[in-house]
């Protein structure tokens, strides 16, 4: 394979919407109250997808190292456990990454303050240590936990005060929409790999309550994200604009019915799906906020 295809696969393409939807709504966000600010915008996204890489990159090391990569992996292929690229190599990946992340985290604190520097550093720390570590986030299940906070009230709420130097309430609401969105992609990575977890001790919550469990896990973030629109708008932090992301509720739900009746690799299709929902809802959450300014 060309090392260029093998980098790719490493970056993992797919899981980069979750990293871009909640930079995109708190943008949105910051422009509803007035306060948009093109550059430490730009810098957030670049900041948000490069520690997503950092985080797929980190995975593939550390999930090869702890025997967690079997060979009838459903998931996508990981370039360590195939072969395609050393650990090594990927680990310079990762230290590149990182300090790249680092280098736009620093224009964001010169604009916002020390706030961004500890903001940036939990997120980085938790997006290396889901495997890294002797009590690694994704091995305990803590991983969902984190990806609600993480990719939601966090991102957004730090895109947001970049450029506005505050936290508007509706930030909170469009926060708590992204982080369920995001958990619901791990949720179903972890139930199409709850066998292969299960024999390798990858406890997740998929692996500690059961498919049931899972199922009704991402139906109520599902759910959860729909409301905050409707919440949002009842309280008057938006106007009626806001409500346009119920136009996906056919499509979010369809998505979801196909995943109750699907397992195994097909799955796969069903994440990638997942993914595109939460882009799709946060491009649609933000035409709203700023429609009526």
């Amino acid at each position: 394979m060309h090392p260029v295809r093998a980098w790719l696969l490493a970056i993992r393409p797919k899981t980069l919407p979750a990293a871009i939807a909640p930079v995109l709504l708190g943008s949105a966000v910051a422009a509803n109250v007035g306060g948009f600010v093109l550059g430490p915008a730009i810098a957030a996204m670049i900041c948000a997808l490069l520690l997503q890489i950092a985080s797929n990159l980190a995975n593939d090391i550390f999930d090869s190292e702890k025997g967690a990569d079997q060979p009838d992996r459903l998931g996508p292929t990981r370039v360590v456990s195939s072969g395609l690229l050393s650990a090594g190599q990927v680990r310079v990946g990762l230290w590149v990454v990182l300090f790249a992340a680092f280098c736009s985290g620093a224009y964001l604190v010169g604009v916002a303050g020390p706030v961004i520097a500890l903001i940036g550093i939990a997120a980085a720390a938790s997006a290396i240590a889901y495997t890294a570590g002797p009590y690694s986030l994704g091995y305990h299940g803590l991983g969902d936990l984190f990806v609600f906070i993480f990719f939601g009230p966090v991102a957004v709420a730090g895109t947001v005060y970049v450029q506005l130097g505050a936290v508007p309430g509706n930030a909170w609401c469009t926060g708590i929409s992204q982080g369920a969105l995001a958990a619901n992609i791990l949720i179903v990575n972890n139930l199409r790999d709850i066998e292969q977890d299960k024999r390798v001790g990858k406890r997740t919550l998929a692996v500690r309550f059961g498919e049931r469990f899972c199922l009704t896990q991402y139906a109520t973030l599902l759910s959860v994200a729909f409301v905050m629109p409707i919440v949002l708008w009842l309280s008057g932090g938006a106007h009626w604009p806001v409500l346009a992301p119920l136009l996906l509720l056919p499509v979010a739900f369809g998505t979801f019915d196909r995943i109750r009746r699907t397992r195994g690799a097909a799955l796969n299709d069903l994440l990638a799906r997942t993914a595109q929902v939460m882009l799709l809802f946060s491009a649609l959450f933000a035409l709203g906020l700023v429609a009526i300014t």
